[in-house]
């Protein structure tokens, strides 16, 4: 039958898929993503060359990919899984291409495949993870995953922009060209498995409004989200206000930059943040990185324009910090989610990927009207330090 395949005798000795598996792709996939990270706004406004239609070009595009991440479940429960990751990476590199054209719709429909590949990416993995890993062994293993992205994130961006300016952008585009190609291959060797609970087409799929009014109505759920939401937030903040502050008061755009790399070189601290939430418990580590985190912001706040080097100095403290809930925080959600809706609740999990892209800017923007660029970061600390409270007091203890 043509369902019949005879596979090479050396493919059923491969090792069951582990930590180890799951930290190399996404390894390789935040390199194919974080090395054009810093270009593509560049492309933006070399075409627009107006600062305001950037931003209104990328808001476009979070909404769009707000709506692609919720139909997500649709195209998982209709297709295998397997190849539902493989059109994230074909998004990928799809809009690596469009991005080697120089028109504007081009480059958003580039955008836009990149947050199709991205969401495509990230669920489909979180779901071989819930699959593939214990629920005992969760914390473990997305700590070594974020661990091992450390190099991805932060020579990433650098290698970009540098291929960018020195040598054009076909260089810099061939990156995430070439590195998707490797996922590809990574991916197909390791033959991850589908879940023989979520059977492709064999059920109506749930509309993404009926997904979301699932997901509200458990606790702990929205729980995670809140979770993910606040470090989430206080990521994109580092990332467009850090710069801004080093700019604003002198100390150039190298300072910024360096600002933002040294905070994703931490990132190796996730074993460490790991190791500590197996000792004291993942409700414990959360809470305590929540408030740090918090009082590292509020510091930078106050210290502000007035001395921009010990607020870089509080935010890369505070990125430490914060890098616990990257190990951590996923768990909150992998141990709650049943198996049999994961793809459909994993969707709307990681729309807080997207809301902390649209919302945090839209405070900013209120508490900027009135006060000084250190109020971002204090207006963050307080939202964090309730992330923390509310973490404490309804995350199981045993989590």
């Amino acid at each position: 039958m043509a369902t019949q395949v005879r596979h090479p005798i050396w493919l059923p000795a491969l090792k069951t898929p582990g930590a180890h598996t799951f930290a190399i792709l996404y390894a390789v996939e935040s390199f194919a993503r974080a090395s054009v990270s810093s270009v593509i706004p560049i492309q933006i406004y070399d075409i627009l060359r107006d600062e305001q239609a950037v931003s209104l070009v990328y808001t476009g595009v979070a909404f769009a990919g707000i709506s692609v991440t919720l139909f997500m479940p649709l195209l998982i429960e209709r297709f295998a899984r397997r190849w539902v990751y493989t059109a994230g990476v074909a998004g990928l590199i799809l809009g690596a291409l469009l991005f080697l054209t120089p028109w504007l719709w081009s480059q958003m429909a580039g955008m836009l495949c990149r947050v199709m590949g991205a969401s495509a990416l990230s669920i489909t993995l979180n779901l071989y993870i819930m699959d593939h890993i214990r629920k005992t062994q969760f914390i473990r293993a997305e700590s070594m995953r974020m661990a091992w992205s450390t190099f991805a994130w932060t020579g990433g961006p650098t290698l970009g922009v540098a291929l960018y300016v020195n040598y054009g952008i076909l260089a810099a585009q061939a990156v995430p060209i070439v590195t998707g190609l490797l996922l590809l291959c990574l991916f197909w060797f390791f033959r991850l498995g589908d879940n023989p609970m979520i059977r492709p087409g064999t059920t109506r799929p749930a509309s993404p409004l009926a997904n979301i009014g699932r997901f509200l109505r458990q606790p702990r759920l929205r729980l995670a989200w809140l979770i993910a939401f606040g470090r989430s937030c206080f990521w994109t903040t580092l990332f467009v206000y850090a710069p801004i502050l080093m700019v604003s008061t002198g100390q150039g755009e190298l300072a910024g930059g360096l600002v933002v790399s040294a905070a994703n070189a931490l990132l190796f601290s996730a074993l460490i943040w790991g190791w500590a939430g197996r000792r004291f418990g993942a409700r414990n580590t959360m809470s305590f990185a929540f408030f740090a985190t918090a009082a590292m912001l509020v510091a930078a706040g106050i210290a502000g324009e007035a001395a921009p080097i010990a607020a870089a100095a509080f935010l890369l403290l505070a990125a430490f910090f914060c890098i616990a809930l990257d190990a951590l925080g996923s768990t909150a959600f992998m141990r709650s989610v049943h198996v049999w809706e994961r793809a459909r609740m994993t969707a709307v999990y990681r729309t807080y990927l997207d809301l902390s892209e649209l919302l945090p800017p839209l405070v900013y923007s209120v508490t900027l009207a009135f006060f000084g660029l250190g109020s971002v970061f204090v207006t963050l600390g307080l939202f964090v330090a309730t992330c923390g409270v509310v973490t404490f007091v309804y995350l199981p203890k045993k989590m």
